[in-house]
């Protein structure tokens, strides 16, 4: 692979592994501005600041009592929040969603938990397998211009085609809502479809880095001295075991969510639609979980071998052995839970 790997540089909402604490309510004004991270390791830490100069500050959840003086004889209300928020397994806005009403976690604005305009822009190109049946179910012969999804509503709540509006009152009839409210109706199920692009867009683009991943495993392991360690050998061989298990079992959940997306279409009521949804969303939290590991993994392979010459077998080696191998069962353990 001759192409750089760059890190993935998401904004803030959009990413899989940063919450920016500016949406939880703490009482520590320094940490309204600070960000909460997975870090290599997959382990929750505040970030204090990140500069391209600097790099980045990063605290321990455990060390902010004595850095803030927070008085040690009681926890501290910041304290226990964010220790809370440490254990959850991603910070995409879709897992967030259901992860911090479980767990009881207040935040200043829900409306606030969702992508970025740009990123919804960006994934208008796998919305538009979801929306297609839809337009040839009420435009099957008409001409229509769709950019993104805010277009298809658009034209759902204005129809200015006779055939297109007598389609769209069966299909309110097939719904058991009134014709109005479909556009309504299209839009709550619209933030369920544009969650499953949001998905397959973060793990097709991961797949150069897979690749490129694993392809740096051959000279470590064709190595006349690394070859002898047995322990290097095992730990290569989990993290390929990982990166192939996981991203193929995250490839076939997905393309079980869109053949049922399809056969919704084909038998089209309210009761199948909500069935859809539910199940989609049933598997967020995994799904948002084994991509923020291999996310954050990739990212600070990408940061270390940013090209294919960029250090030779020994420095890749002790960057597995010592980077790449810490938290992986974390990952590994999603495998376990797509199976229920």
């Amino acid at each position: 692979m001759d192409d750089e790997l760059k890190a993935i540089a998401d904004s803030d909402m959009d990413s899989m592994f940063v919450l920016p604490l500016s949406i939880i309510p703490l009482e520590t004004p320094a940490l309204q501005s600070a960000k909460l991270i997975k870090n290599v390791r997959l382990k929750s830490v505040v970030e204090i600041f990140q500069d391209v100069q600097t790099g980045s500050g990063q605290v321990d959840i455990e060390s902010l009592p004595r850095m803030f003086e927070w008085p040690d004889n009681q926890l501290h209300p910041d304290h226990g929040i964010l220790r809370r928020l440490a254990l959850l397994p991603s910070y995409d806005v879709y897992s967030l969603r259901i992860s911090l009403r479980e767990h009881g976690i207040p935040v200043n604005d829900y409306s606030a938990l969702k992508l970025s305009p740009d990123k919804a822009a960006e994934l208008t190109k796998y919305m538009i397998m979801f929306t297609r049946p839809l337009m040839k179910m009420i435009y099957a012969d008409e001409s229509v211009n769709i950019q993104t999804y805010d277009d298809l509503l658009k034209l759902f709540r204005d129809p200015d085609v006779k055939k297109a509006r007598q389609r769209l009152e069966q299909m309110a009839q097939s719904l058991n809502v009134e014709i109005w409210d479909v556009p309504r109706f299209l839009e709550d199920y619209g933030d369920t479809f544009l969650s499953l692009s949001y998905f397959r867009h973060c793990l097709d683009r991961l797949e150069p880095y897979f690749t490129s991943c694993v392809d740096s495993l051959k000279p470590i392991r064709s190595h006349f001295q690394l070859r002898q360690d047995a322990g290097l050998m095992k730990t290569c061989d989990i993290i390929e075991d990982t990166i192939n298990n996981i991203s193929a079992s995250i490839t076939g959940r997905l393309e079980q969510f869109e053949k049922r997306t399809r056969e919704m279409w084909n038998n089209l009521n309210q009761e199948e639609f909500r069935q859809v949804k539910t199940l989609i969303e049933r598997y967020h939290v995994t799904i948002g979980a084994a991509l923020c590991g291999l996310t954050v993994k990739m990212n600070s392979f990408a940061r270390n071998f940013p090209r294919p010459i960029s250090g030779g077998p020994v420095k890749r080696a002790d960057f597995m052995a010592s980077e790449m191998i810490q938290g992986i069962e974390l990952i590994r353990n999603t495998e376990k839970q797509y199976a229920v």
